[in-house]
């Protein structure tokens, strides 16, 4: 009878594990594979060299240019979007009049297709369009261009329509998170006194630890493997100024057919990665899991 129940079992997980192996695992293992050999995909043919593509992305300014550049997406957008959706969480949470109007609106933008609203962001970055207009009216003098097609503000402009479509998201995950908390605990800080940002400092930003984590380390990835604004916007454009780790995978890989190179660079991208998430881990994790 166990011995059924057993097989029971693993048939309902068969499907998963399927995908899993097929998906998942034998590409990343067949990539890791594939790294260790110089490829032609057009001639078909390939040929062992080692570690030779790990040596020579490190030799590679394109790949030091886009890792960079990533870094600097990285950085620039994730303290934004994760403080702009716990602002917007707080104010949802707090009962604020037309609630949930507010959070349909920020959470519309983050559940839309990214290619509509790439496209939908080039019309307003390009010349004559609503965001430079704008900008002149506030004092500014956008580039002749359009903002995607100077080096200086190509970058920013792809960042500012990230945190703007990303944070609708994260603030449903802080609303879930603030709404777990235990409402006795504000009572008895009340009791004891205790004003508005200290029952923020002591009460809610402590039980928003384990979220907070978690909405970092998953925007990290995310943004690490940022690809389709890239894609769809500026191609890597102008002068390299928004090439990116994935395109550049992407770009080296299905563009100039060196398969073998683009996985290399596409597992030290993985390490970088990796790197992050643990110094994330290490930073922000509870102190229940600390001890």
């Amino acid at each position: 009878m166990k011995l059924a129940e057993k097989n029971k079992g693993l048939f309902f997980i068969l499907p998963w594990a399927l995908t899993f192996i097929i998906f998942w695992f034998f590409p990343l293992l067949y990539s890791l594979i594939l790294s260790l050999f110089s490829t032609d995909v057009i001639r078909q043919s390939s040929q062992f060299v080692g570690l030779t593509n790990y040596l020579k992305i490190f030799r590679d300014p394109d790949f030091f240019t886009a890792l960079w550049n990533t870094i600097i997406f990285v950085a620039g957008t994730i303290p934004l979007t994760t403080i702009l959706a716990l602002i917007a969480a707080l104010a949802v949470n707090s009962r604020i009049p037309l609630a949930n109007i507010f959070k349909t609106s920020l959470v519309i933008p983050s559940i839309t297709s990214m290619v509509v609203m790439a496209l939908i962001f080039s019309h307003l970055y390009a010349p004559g369009g609503y965001i430079g207009t704008l900008l002149k009216i506030i004092g500014f003098d956008p580039p002749v261009n359009g903002l995607l097609l100077s080096e200086k503000t190509a970058l920013v402009s792809i960042m500012a329509m990230d945190v703007l479509i990303a944070f609708g998201y994260y603030m449903l995950l802080y609303i879930a998170a603030l709404q777990n908390i235990p409402e006795n605990l504000y009572e008895a800080a009340e009791l004891d006194g205790a004003g508005g940002w200290n029952k923020f400092r002591y009460i809610t930003l402590p039980h928003l630890k384990s979220m907070t984590l978690f909405i970092l380390v998953i925007n990290t990835i995310r943004s690490f493997q940022i690809f389709t604004e890239i894609f769809v916007m500026t191609k890597g454009g102008p002068l390299n100024s928004t090439l990116t780790a994935v395109y550049y995978v992407y770009d080296v890989g299905f563009v100039k057919f060196d398969m073998g190179y683009a996985s290399a660079a596409a597992y030290v991208l993985f390490i970088v990665i990796a790197i992050f998430s643990i110094i994330q881990f290490k930073l922000f994790q509870p102190e229940s899991a600390s001890s």
